[in-house]
């Protein structure tokens, strides 16, 4: 008896030190043996950058740089286009200042890549190879909010989501969508001339961001849901409260987020993830006992196309994505992909209107000469059509010099998941390649020397005249990766814009104080206060 237990005893020990081995030696690579090929690969093709500390790699240097710049921040009071740049991701400036536009740096064990050279660029745009994809630290981080959708898969399971999702925005099924959107707007034109009516001296100062959000929460809540749009509407006000939560930097230095510890964050994302889901179940179970019953109640929308894919998908089917995971996460990526990017769209364009006068009433101009004489200063048309929308040329560059300017979209990163060719530079598996949106569409040597400045008439030969090399524009990211609703998100954006300039002049709030800051998108910090009048 004695002589079992020892050669038990003897077996565990074997197994439990033969599991710490193999632990012990992924650590090792993880933490030293990855980090150094990567960055000797790089090295030995003249990329250089800051040197890294061991386990902290750049972060301390970052912290230091973030913190010196909120500081700077603060004593800055004019209105300016250029200033806020330097106050998000300060490093990535700094260090392109010191190593050039193309150089590597490290966070933690994560080894990143910074690209802003044109050349390489569009090399990268160009590449459509599965290998490259979503940094999986961010994926992982971000899981509550995302889940495996769309925006945040990877590889083949990435292809089949695209292939299932991207077709239901096509120009052809977005356009039938305009007069849901024309609804939505002029409900808040109504809500807008109420509390004109009730504001002295026919101005209202009005906190524009948070309309815009709840009206992009109302039409992509009907887009998705059709008549159940109102429970689309609370589950955005819960994915909204999670975005704030979520909104910290170990997510981007891709430090190790610890969502294990009970911390006070932690236990409310955990809440919210499953309030969410379980709103969206809900939903989706009162649609399919709908279905079945085929009382005709819901049009085709994209929550119909979403459980038809789920159910009907021979690929999908045959997949290790479980097909109530697709449509609970998909739901998500639609909700958080489709209102709050529109809805800062819209905000930053519509202070750059109020800043600039002369354009506010070029493009409105345009508008009531497209809409036709017959129509009065205070109506909108009865239904707009798309051909009316491809003829607001004025109000598509203001648009594209708003996205230039103040995209909501801030960091492009990619994740190479095997080694690649970008022109005559090898980027080795694991790396994380970065580029800084607004620095790019700030360039002076691609834009001019009139970068900062507002100038829309830049784009009247298209994006491909606005600048030397028009691959750095990347308003709705870029590659196969490129956002699959940028026709939905542009079309929404003409409309919205073309029926509030059409009915409302805009100006600055002595209120507004412009402090743009990162949190997953570029948000007015203190809100979008501004003044509305009737025109």
């Amino acid at each position: 008896m004695a002589m079992v237990t020892m050669i038990c005893w003897s077996l565990v020990v074997v197994v439990v030190t033969g599991l710490l081995l193999c632990r012990l030696k992924q650590v090792y690579e993880m933490v030293w043996k990855n980090p150094i090929r990567i960055r000797s690969t790089l090295a030995k093709q003249g990329i250089g950058g800051p040197t890294p500390a061991f386990l902290y790699g750049n972060v301390k240097e970052i912290q230091i740089m973030e913190s010196e710049a909120r500081e700077h921040a603060k004593n800055v009071q004019e209105l300016s286009h250029d200033h806020w740049v330097r106050a998000i991701f300060p490093h990535l400036r700094r260090w392109t200042f010191d190593y050039g536009p193309v150089y590597m740096f490290s966070t933690g064990n994560q080894q990143h890549l910074y690209l802003s050279q044109p050349e390489l660029i569009k090399e990268l745009k160009l590449n459509k190879s599965l290998d490259l994809g979503k940094p999986s630290y961010t994926s992982k981080a971000l899981e509550p909010l995302l889940g495996n959708g769309i925006i945040k898969a990877n590889g083949h399971e990435w292809a089949l989501q695209r292939r299932l999702i991207a077709p239901e925005f096509f120009l052809h099924k977005v356009k039938g969508m305009i007069g849901l959107m024309e609804e939505c707007a002029m409900a808040m034109v109504k809500t807008w001339e109420t509390r004109l009516i009730e504001s002295q001296g026919g101005v209202a100062d009005l906190m524009v961001d948070q309309d815009l959000r709840c009206l992009s929460a109302d039409i992509i809540s009907k887009a998705c849901f059709g008549s159940s749009y109102s429970q689309g509407k609370n589950i955005f006000s819960k994915l909204r409260v999670m975005q704030e939560a979520m909104s910290k930097p170990s997510i981007i230095f891709g430090l190790p987020n610890l969502k294990f510890l009970p911390t006070k964050s932690n236990r409310e994302i955990s809440k919210l993830k499953k309030e969410v889901e379980e709103l969206i179940l809900k939903v989706i179970k009162e649609r399919q006992e709908e279905s079945q019953k085929d009382t005709g109640k819901y049009g085709k929308d994209l929550l119909d196309m979403i459980l038809e894919s789920a159910a009907t998908d021979a690929e999908l089917q045959q997949s290790k994505h479980n097909t109530h995971r697709f449509i609970v996460d998909n739901c998500k990526n639609i909700y958080f992909a489709g209102y709050e990017s529109t809805a800062l769209a819209a905000s930053w364009t519509l202070m750059l209107l109020a800043l600039y006068p002369e354009w506010q009433e070029h493009v409105r101009t345009e508008i009531f000469h497209i809409w036709g004489d017959k129509k009065s200063l205070h109506q909108t048309p009865a239904s707009i059509d798309l051909d009316q929308l491809r003829q607001l040329k004025t109000l598509t560059m203001v648009i594209q010099e708003s996205l230039r300017l103040y995209g909501p979209s801030v960091v492009a990163a990619r994740e190479v998941f095997a080694d690649i060719k970008l022109g005559n530079l090898t980027v080795p598996k694991g790396v994380n390649i970065w580029s800084l949106v607004p620095a790019l569409h700030r360039d002076p040597e691609n834009w001019g020397a009139d970068s900062n400045e507002f100038k829309p008439d830049r784009f009247a030969g298209g994006i491909s005249k606005a600048c030397k090399w028009p691959q750095v524009y990347m308003p709705f990211g870029y590659g196969s990766r490129l956002c699959v609703g940028q026709t939905f998100a542009l079309m929404e954006l003409k409309i919205l814009l073309s029926i509030f300039v059409a009915n409302f002049s805009f100006s600055i709030s002595p209120n507004y104080r412009h402090s743009p800051v990162y949190k997953m998108l570029l948000m007015p910090q203190h809100g979008m206060r501004l003044l509305v009048k009737k025109v």
